[in-house]
């Protein structure tokens, strides 16, 4: 039995001296193969499930101790920085909103709107969205972890952070610091297993869709990945050349292979706070700022979601043949914005927000859950492009603060 440990051990190494993206790569295309293949085999879907559970399950926990325990400790250093992210966290989310209008103006869209209506719960209005998010912050604090409602986490995080700052020794606080190590490295452990959870993640979307899902609303898919991606390449590093000064695109580029990839798969920005933890940690910013930062962007950096949502709405607009007005569109994209930080950070949050987008043009209800609908058929392939966008942001735009007080 002690002999094989070495081997085991030695064995585990050089797996993951292996590059990560390389060994994700071989994972997912495997699980492509087989889901075209192979598609009844549900076996092989567990280590999907299990890989986004262990995220899910940790994440809550974890983000709760890095906030609590990094404001505890924090330097006084932190308001600056954290003001300037959530600055770029809503104006990269207009912008996007923003990108959606002129490019639904340019290829306008027209919905088959003639299924049945999704049954659901929305919001009505932005009062009642901005009603949820008040009432998110008053939970029980352990309803919010057990639930995965990271306001409430970040609020009770934040006051408990301050809290502990007034009252705890520093050896007290040390240990509240260690115990959030202690969370990270078991993040660590199980992002190292990410290609086997991308392997069943990857033949699961495969064998239950099919790839004929990017043929039913290709136009309507393609116009919604457009404008993400013209959102991830285009508006964003120009967010960043005007705050840094620099070429963007090295930074672009590693928050999206290093965080958009496992987004993509895991399709929520709750599950992929621990990756952009991680990620954060790699770029050597300052855990003060960015276990604050991170968790608020899985929340309010939503720019696939205003994405999402002002296609969307302007889809049916165009479908039902009401003209929009460019002060219109302008009052979409405040309203987007408004709507995306309200979104869910789990799979498909931004769709149950589109009716109300849609009542800015007097949509009715019927028409408008059709639209969302229509939402959840392509939403394989939507919302995994928009948490992809999403949460490579996050980091992006932590890194971007960081770097421009080192300037």
């Amino acid at each position: 039995m002690n002999e094989s440990t070495p081997v085991k051990s030695s064995f585990f190494r050089k797996y993951c001296a292996v590059n990560l993206v390389l060994r994700i790569l071989c994972g997912l295309s495997a699980g492509v193969l087989l889901g075209i293949f192979l598609p009844g085999n549900r076996g092989f879907s567990i280590p999907g499930a299990l890989f986004v559970g262990a995220l899910k399950g940790i994440a809550p926990v974890l983000v709760f101790a890095l906030v609590c325990g990094s404001l505890a400790s924090a330097r006084n250093n932190l308001d600056k920085r954290f003001g300037f992210v959530l600055f770029l966290y809503l104006t990269s989310t207009f912008l996007a909103a923003a990108v959606a209008v002129v490019g639904s103006f340019l290829f306008p869209q027209h919905l088959q709107l003639a299924g049945a209506a999704q049954s659901a719960a929305v919001p009505s209005d932005v009062g009642e969205v901005l009603l949820r998010l008040l009432t998110n912050l008053v939970v029980n604090p352990f309803a919010a972890l057990a639930e995965a409602n990271y306001i409430g986490i970040l609020f009770w995080a934040v006051l408990g952070g301050f809290a502990c700052r007034r009252i705890l020794d520093d050896r007290a606080k040390e240990m509240l610091v260690a115990f959030s190590d202690v969370l990270s490295k078991i993040v660590r452990w199980i992002i190292e297993f990410a290609p086997f959870g991308i392997f069943g993640l990857a033949y699961s979307a495969v064998a239950e869709n099919g790839l004929g899902v990017f043929k039913t609303y290709g136009c309507l898919l393609a116009l919604l990945v457009g404008c993400m991606l013209t959102t991830a390449l285009v508006v964003n590093p120009f967010l960043v050349w005007l705050s840094l000064r620099r070429n963007p695109y090295p930074l672009v580029f590693r928050c999206l292979q290093k965080s958009g990839m496992t987004a993509f798969f895991t399709r929520s920005s709750a599950a992929n706070i621990p990756v952009n933890m991680a990620l954060c940690e790699e770029l050597g910013l300052d855990r003060d700022v960015y276990s604050v930062s991170i968790p608020l962007g899985a929340t309010v950096n939503m720019n696939g979601a205003a994405v999402t949502i002002t296609v969307m709405a302007l889809a049916a607009a165009q479908t039902a043949g009401i003209a929009v007005s460019l002060p219109t569109a302008f009052i979409l994209s405040v309203l987007a914005t408004l709507a995306a930080c309200g979104a869910s950070g789990v799979a498909g949050g931004s769709l149950l927000l589109i009716p109300m987008a849609c009542s800015l043009f007097g949509i009715s209800p019927e028409t408008a859950m059709q639209v969302v609908g229509v939402g959840f058929i392509i939403g394989v392939v939507q919302d995994s492009f928009e948490t992809m966008i999403n949460s490579s942001g996050d980091v992006l735009f932590a890194a971007t603060a960081e770097y421009r007080v080192r300037r």
